[in-house]
């Protein structure tokens, strides 16, 4: 129906154009030409209008008409399938829209061959403003549009055709054979040359679910079955239909393996059983399986494994099949080889002369041999400038690399008496070429792969994660290749003469500027590391599957990634070593002092920025711990000194008893206490949680308005505690705030010290001692005794719900002080004139107010008295202190 519909518009479309360009060819009558042609088309081409007929409850949904009328569609209502014949009509093509497509009106329409559409087909292309699609079968919505579906491993017959009618109504179209068109293969195995197809071209490869789960949120008005969150929770595992065996691995990799089968979709059984499909063997531990395997069992390396779980499908078995080292064919022809020697001696001699050929060799060749892993140092990021401790832990892969394989330069003759200077200058030329090849290493092999597009089973990392990862990697990659180059001609055409420091200042700036990005934040490139191992398997896959390389010399990602952050300390003590084995004469001499002090520059530059960002690291970790803490806290010439915890012995800054955390930075102290509710985790754009505030901000102070830092004596009643005699800008009178120290990892004598020093430096001031005033309790009420009691706990907690009464019960929140202002002004206002009524009855409102405001609550009546005793405590006690 729809073919023919199809070629009936072509070829009146075709004839109208071929009368169009006949009427362009000809040189008659070109006007009547055109208008007999118009009207020949027009008697031919009937225009026939689109009708919808609403089926039963589809006539009744407001929202479907409305959708209708917004398209500019006509339409009419249908009940029961006798007033079908009465619709039918060689001037409308009727569209029909039924609710539900299994009911029997359904049926009899799809049996009329009739064009059907569900509500949702309306709805979509009502918002998107598009006419109605044109389907030869019945559209109920568009979920799967522009998808191309193939089936694979089903067997019934009626399953089979539920799931393609179930696309077909969805808008999918299905394809007998595979091909790349196909955009999903859906699979009730894992088996199967279709199968095996989709792996290759990384096509999607689905569950059966996926389209039933679709089919169930059909009715969705935005609602995509292709969108990725919902896809991949109905994708074919890699290990589907899968029941592993693993030998050869340690308890500790035998079990995450076990973990990761279960996790992508298989089962695992011991060693040896019937039921297993596959044995993951480590191909370097074992050489030769403990039993005779079945034709059905694969045995494949355990590359195969984590390969599989990299590409999110099960990989082919054929390329990773696991073969024994050594055969019985290998040890009969080497046992054959040895007895049909016939010379023993001579074989002794030529192997003697071999080996004193591979000693020369080695010892003219400037790559050293491979290190055991023993035999590296461990792995410490440490102080830069710390050098004497940081040396270089070479690597090489067994293989001259390919930069250094110029005939040219190889050929030179090495000097027949190698000086102490050339010796050094190689070691350094050897380290800087096994450094390039790690830095190679590190992004051909995991950096280029990651990046790269189109990866099977989607991107295996976000862009921001490996950024993070490997920093300006690529940029210190080129500046050490200039180098190795430069230090290669240098060697090749050597010369006492020379200058090595030459290089390494020629290329000073550029170190500063590719080394502190990735040193100051290597730790959150480590970390980064491990959080997405932890939670992302296909990354872990990768991991495993590359670092089991040659090319990475038994070393983890990590490990190689702290390479950058070792150089440049190992690369001063060799110049120092140059150094020593250089003549006095020799102009080379000054310049490697130069070049070390250049170095040093650069080391002393990366830890001074690792400081001032470590620093920041921690300003932007005390403004999320504290809620509500001021913004301005955030600045570039500030920096954390020191945080402590404390109790409140006061009534200020907050009630006595209260924990109160104080951070002191070089200009401010930020102080907070504990919040009694803990509000939700907060969860950034990147889906990082972050832990809830746990403290309150109280007060942001600068260090300038602290007059005098209290020291009060330690007597049975009154344990560690000082305090801080303030004077804000907005008050007339001092301030006490008297706290005390909670931990004993810092003495309070050193916290005071501390906090007198920077006291000192934000005033200008060089008497920091001066601002420590030793004082006995009892002179200013400070008292610690029982502040962790339960009467003391009792009572702090009767002070806050009394405070909570107070204000729920309070008929205003405007206080006394404001109200007698706005009676005053209002009276000046209102001076020379007489009030009017609406002023009368503002100015009784606010009497009211005011008198109301003037009720002593039993809960506050002794606070005056209080307050006016403690000013009077505090000013005799602190005259002659200012």
């Amino acid at each position: 129906m729809a073919e023919n519909s199809l070629s009936s518009c072509t070829w009146r479309t075709s004839l109208a154009e071929s009368s169009i360009f006949d009427y362009k060819g000809t040189e008659t009558s070109k006007e009547n030409l055109f208008i007999g042609s118009a009207s020949y088309v027009e008697e031919e081409m009937p225009q026939i209008e689109t009708r919808v007929i609403l089926v039963q409850e589809a006539g009744k949904q407001e929202e479907l008409i409305k959708a209708l009328k917004e398209i500019k569609v006509h339409f009419v209502k249908m009940e029961s399938m006798e007033e079908f014949e009465g619709l039918d009509s060689p001037e409308f093509e009727n569209v029909f829209i039924v609710m539900d497509f299994q009911d029997s009106v359904f049926n009899d329409l799809y049996k009329a061959d009739c064009r059907i559409i569900g509500p949702p087909v309306v709805l979509h292309c009502s918002q998107k403003g598009e006419p109605l699609p044109f389907s030869c079968r019945p559209l109920y919505c568009t979920s799967m549009m522009n998808l191309v579906l193939c089936f694979t491993g089903f067997r019934k017959k009626e399953e089979l055709v539920r799931l393609v009618t179930l696309v077909h109504h969805m808008g999918g179209v299905i394809r007998k054979d595979f091909n790349s068109k196909v955009t999903h293969l859906v699979a009730n195995c894992t088996q199967g040359e279709k199968f095996r197809v989709a792996v290759s071209l990384g096509t999607p490869i689905m569950k059966p679910e996926w389209i039933y789960k679709a089919w169930e949120r059909r009715n969705e008005q935005d609602f995509c079955a292709a969108v990725d969150d919902f896809r991949n929770e109905f994708k074919v595992p890699p290990f589907q239909d899968c029941v592993l065996s693993f030998l050869g691995f340690s308890d500790e990799e035998k079990t995450n393996m076990e973990e990761m089968t279960k996790m992508q979709g298989g089962n695992y059984l011991s060693v040896g059983d019937e039921r297993c499909t596959h044995l993951i063997v480590e191909e370097n531990i074992v050489k030769e399986l403990p039993f005779e395997p079945s034709k059905k069992l694969y045995v494949v390396k355990q590359e195969w494994f984590w390969g599989s779980i990299q590409m999110d499908a099960r990989a082919g078995e054929t390329m990773y099949l696991y073969e024994k080292a050594n055969t019985p064919e290998l040890k009969k022809s080497v046992s054959l080889l040895s007895l049909n020697t016939p010379n023993s001696t001579r074989k002794r001699r030529r192997l003697k002369e071999t080996l004193a050929q591979l000693s020369r060799e080695t010892d003219m060749s400037p790559f050293p041999p491979r290190k055991r892993p023993s035999a590296e140092h461990s792995l410490s990021i440490g102080s830069l400038l710390d050098i004497s401790n940081t040396p270089e832990s070479s690597i090489n892969y067994g293989e001259t690399p390919k930069s250094c394989t110029k005939s040219s330069k190889n050929s030179t003759p090495v000097p027949s008496k190698q000086s102490a200077r050339w010796q050094v200058a190689k070691e350094l030329y050897q380290t800087e070429s096994n450094y390039v090849n790690i830095l190679a290493t590190i992004i051909q092999l995991f950096q280029v792969p990651l990046e790269e597009e189109g990866q099977r089973g989607g991107p295996i990392l976000a862009p921001e994660e490996i950024k993070t990862i490997f920093g300006s990697i690529p940029d210190i990659f080129d500046v050490h290749t200039k180098i190795k180059d430069d230090l290669e001609d240098l060697m090749v055409n050597w010369d006492e003469s020379k200058s090595i420091g030459d290089i390494f200042l020629k290329y000073s700036k550029d170190l500063v500027k590719t080394y502190p990005p990735f040193v100051n934040f290597f730790e959150m490139s480590k970390e980064t590391i491990i959080k997405c191992e932890k939670q992302k398997p296909r990354f872990h896959a990768f991991l495993k599957i590359n670092q089991a390389k040659p090319e990475c010399g038994r070393q983890s990602l990590v490990e190689l990634l702290i390479r950058p952050v070792q150089r440049l300390p190992s690369v001063a003590l060799l110049l120092n070593d140059l150094k020593k084995h250089t003549a006095d004469e020799n102009p080379d001499k000054s310049t490697l002092e130069k070049a070390i002090g250049s170095l040093k520059e650069v080391m002393t530059h990366i830890n001074e920025d690792k400081r001032k960002t470590e620093a920041q690291k921690q300003i932007f970790d005390v403004v999320y711990e504290v809620d509500g803490c001021p913004a301005n806290l955030l600045s570039s010439h500030r920096s954390l000194v020191q945080r402590i915890e404390t109790v409140s012995l006061g009534e200020h800054p907050c009630d006595r008893g209260e924990q109160v955390t104080l951070f002191l930075f070089n200009d401010c102290l930020e102080i907070a206490r504990k919040r009694h509710k803990v509000i939700g985790t907060f969860r950034s754009p990147h889906g990082h949680t972050r832990p809830p505030a746990s403290l309150k901000h109280i007060h942001l102070m600068p260090l300038s308005q602290i007059k005098k830092v209290l020291d009060i004596r330690e007597t049975e009643d009154c344990h560690n505690a000082f305090a801080l005699l303030v004077r804000p800008p907005t008050e007339q009178a001092n301030v006490l705030l008297s706290f005390q120290m909670t931990s004993d990892e810092l003495p309070k004598e050193n916290w005071l010290k501390m906090l007198c020093r920077h006291i000192a430096n934000t005033i200008c001031k060089a008497d920091a001692e001066n601002l420590i005033y030793t004082a006995d309790p009892e002179s200013f009420e400070v008292n610690t005794k029982d502040m962790d009691s339960t009467l003391s706990r009792a009572s702090r907690a009767i002070k806050k719900t009394s405070k909570k009464v107070t204000r729920a019960f309070s008929f205003s929140k405007t206080p006394k002080r404001a109200l007698r202002r706005a009676l005053m002004t209002s009276h000046n206002s209102m001076e020379g004139r007489s009030p009017s009524s609406n002023e009368k009855h503002v100015m009784t409102r606010l009497s009211s107010t005011s008198s109301l405001a003037g009720i002593p609550s039993p809960s506050l009546v002794s606070l005056p008295s209080f307050f006016e005793r403690r000013s009077h405590t505090l000013s005799r006690s602190t005259t002659h202190l200012i």
